[in-house]
């Protein structure tokens, strides 16, 4: 990298569609007018990385050390800081960024800031996530600090729904079986009185098509990518400057 430009590491592979994806949207989302005004990018796209999920409900390793050996890389690299593009992953953010020594931005409170500021008296909000995500309560504590209420879908919805779609776009099939799913899911949040909704993995936006037009959807991946232009770009786009803190 050329000596003297703030670069932005991706921690990737978690999964790899939504990895791609995430550095897609950050290069159609820099207002830049060639290739050079483009922000340096270190990527480290192991899909190799332990289940978060699995990680979190017990059923499987930690995927820390896999994450710190790409954290550190990237460090090394020169990356100023890191996006993450998964959810459950900021779990386990706050151990690699401590171990790593280096800066992670927040996509869960910037997904969360993003869905309050959609239309003004927005508190409830509510979230589509892996049961990784549900089990570490990161939205209910993110959203606690920033004094929102945070819905998650029942058991049932979870298991008929989302979890199906998730998997749907992990294993490339996704069509409109899992669209169905996803506002079928955004449908029951509206009933429990959410005013919002985040499509808080990043395999979700892939299939949320239909489900915009039941509730203002946020995508935390357009949020991660708001956040690091924020952070990097020299003409801000967003008022969330959260980063991952190492506790």
């Amino acid at each position: 990298m050329r000596h003297g430009r703030t670069t932005l590491g991706i921690l990737g592979g978690m999964g790899p569609l939504a990895t791609a994806e995430f550095y897609r949207r950050l290069v159609r989302g820099t207002p830049a007018g060639r290739d050079q005004e483009h922000l340096p990018v270190l990527m480290w796209a192991d899909p190799g990385v332990p289940d978060r999920t699995a990680a979190l409900l017990g059923r499987g390793p930690s995927p820390v050390p896999a994450m710190v050996e790409g954290a550190r890389w990237l460090s090394r690299a020169g990356a100023t800081c890191l996006a993450v593009p998964c959810n459950t992953a900021h779990a386990f953010l706050g151990q690699v960024s401590r171990a790593a020594g280096v800066e992670v931005l927040d996509m869960v409170g910037a997904a969360l800031a993003a869905a309050a500021g959609r239309a003004p008296g927005t508190r409830r909000i509510g979230v589509l996530a892996t049961r990784g995500t549900r089990t570490a309560a990161l939205y209910e504590r993110a959203g606690h600090r920033l004094g929102l209420e945070v819905l998650q879908v029942c058991d049932r919805v979870q298991r008929e729904c989302v979890d199906p779609a998730i998997r749907a776009v992990k294993a490339g099939s996704a069509g409109d079986a899992a669209e169905r799913c996803i506002e079928r899911a955004v449908h029951s949040l509206a009933d429990r009185g959410a005013q919002a909704v985040i499509a808080a993995c990043t395999e979700i936006p892939l299939v949320s098509g239909p489900a915009a037009r039941v509730l203002p959807l946020t995508d935390s991946t357009d949020a991660l990518v708001d956040l690091a232009l924020a952070r990097l770009w020299q003409a801000p786009r967003t008022s969330w400057q959260g980063t991952v803190t190492a506790g």
